[in-house]
């Protein structure tokens, strides 16, 4: 299972990187989106997948699952969201401005 996580965590990777490297702002903030999926699967993966397995300490078992990676991923995902929330708002409010979303056109020439 962790070998198909990792495919998975670097195929994210990978078109993430892909929209990043466009000239739309809404291309590079789906970008960012994707990015952060894949590193939320890349720490839950990296915490080790194991099923079926109490997740605390206290209880009575021989082996238990760590709780700490789906903390960190949780509070990852929380402040994934009210970061493409900002972006995305400041992505509209430069569209609405420019009426463009192209980096190139947004940036101007030299004689402006």
């Amino acid at each position: 299972m962790e070998i198909l996580m990792s495919i998975t965590v670097g195929v994210l990777f990978m078109v993430a990187t892909y929209l990043m490297l466009s000239r739309s702002i809404f291309r590079i903030v789906m970008g960012l989106v994707i990015i952060s999926h894949g590193a939320h699967l890349l720490i839950l993966t990296m915490g080790g997948l194991q099923n079926g397995m109490p997740p605390l300490l206290g209880q009575e078992a021989a082996n238990y699952t760590d709780p700490l990676p789906q903390a960190l991923i949780l509070t990852a995902i929380v402040i994934s969201f009210g970061l493409t929330a900002f972006v995305l708002v400041l992505a509209y409010r430069t569209y609405d401005a420019h009426k463009t979303d192209d980096l190139d056109q947004l940036r101007g020439t030299s004689d402006e």
